[in-house]
């Protein structure tokens, strides 16, 4: 007899519609049927009688008003299998209501950073009630480094006893790419803003660079990765988080004008990278966990040419895990942003779900 469980999907947008084509595509001894798909803020694909929702046409289908998370919660419990629900946004509301989808039985997969690294108050709530009897149980995987296997391994070493020292990772494609391109290992006459452009006409960026140069993604990451680690850090603003944003150009009113004059604040930035070469260093953004010294911290950070930093290629992210256990630090790079990693990430954190509770 085929196990299988009812999923519930939530964002059908670039990650979500990735997630949605590799689901179509997955073969395994578990049958995941689609019950519910809300392909926008607006409106969703479902039936009463809880019949799977088709997935070859749910861009043109016919669709409902989406469900409230009141209604969508009684909905799910009432589904004939055990339920997975996919989270695919980044939408705080819902990530603040996963705390009653968990106690209601229903588990979560998601790469939605809000929950893990908002107020400190949700993300003790997310785990009480997962540790209640018949709750839902929740991966996350995706919140940090896309696909990266970075979480699971971090919470086993925890999980068995080994303690943390230190955190210290690239954690975002974007600030990845700018800075592996502006300070190098070879003298170049690369200009900070020309890079950011590059960045933004690449797609690497956010409609406003300003979004990834402000290090608040970042400092979501290293806020999650601290608390994991057993830093109750509070909130991502809690602890020191170094802008790329020069202070006269925080509050232009369009990332157009904002393009326009970051040239005018190149000098800055390049007496820094001039100070560091001259070093045999490069110029890093890093997100790092000190757990010796409680606390955490985001901002630039130099290393030597032959450090595994400076040798980063690309959009890469790379994390370095230093314990007890491993004194000589584990190493985790690759590929950490991109709806096709992302939603590699996800899908594989469903599937390990399904193995636990699929009947």
């Amino acid at each position: 007899m085929t196990r299988s469980v009812d999923l519930a999907i939530i964002g059908s947008g670039v990650v979500g519609s990735a997630y949605i084509n590799q689901l179509k595509n997955l073969k395994g001894a578990i049958k995941f049927n689609v019950i519910y798909l809300a392909r926008s803020s607006k409106e969703a694909l479902y039936s009463k009688d809880y019949q799977p929702v088709d997935l070859s046409n749910y861009k043109t289908a016919k669709a409902e008003p989406i469900l409230s998370l009141d209604d969508l919660v009684n909905y799910l419990k009432n589904a004939n299998k055990p339920v997975i629900l996919v989270d695919n946004t980044s939408n705080e509301s819902i990530a603040n209501y996963y705390p009653n989808f968990i106690k209601n039985g229903i588990s979560i997969a998601t790469p939605n950073k809000k929950a893990f690294s908002s107020n400190l108050k949700i993300w003790k709530e997310i785990w009480d009630s997962e540790s209640q009897a018949n709750s839902g149980i929740v991966y996350h995987e995706s919140t940090v480094g896309a696909g990266l296997p970075i979480i699971g391994p971090l919470k086993d070493l925890v999980l068995t006893g080994d303690k943390i020292d230190k955190i210290e990772g690239i954690f975002s494609g974007t600030l990845s790419y700018i800075f592996n391109e502006f300070s190098t290992i070879e003298k170049n006459d690369i200009k900070f803003s020309d890079i950011v452009k590059k960045a933004k006409d690449l797609g690497y960026t956010e409609p406003d660079p300003r979004d990834d140069l402000n290090g608040l993604d970042v400092a979501r990451k290293v806020t999650i990765l601290a608390r994991i680690s057993g830093l109750e850090v509070e909130s991502p603003t809690s602890f020191p988080v170094e802008s790329l944003i020069p202070k006269q150009l925080e509050s232009v009113e369009s990332s157009a004008e904002f393009l326009e004059k970051l040239p005018e604040f190149d000098n800055e930035i390049q007496k820094i990278k001039d100070e560091a070469f001259n070093n045999q260093q490069v110029l890093r953004f890093i997100g790092e966990v000190d757990l010796k010294n409680n606390k955490a911290s985001v901002g630039i950070g130099k290393y030597s040419f032959d450090h595994p930093f400076a040798s980063l290629k690309g959009s890469d992210n790379v994390v370095s895990i230093k314990s007890e256990r491993y004194p000589n630090p584990l190493i985790i790079q690759g590929a950490g942003a991109g709806a096709e990693v992302t939603a590699h990430g996800v899908l594989a954190d469903t599937v390990k779900i399904a193995e636990r509770i699929a009947n």
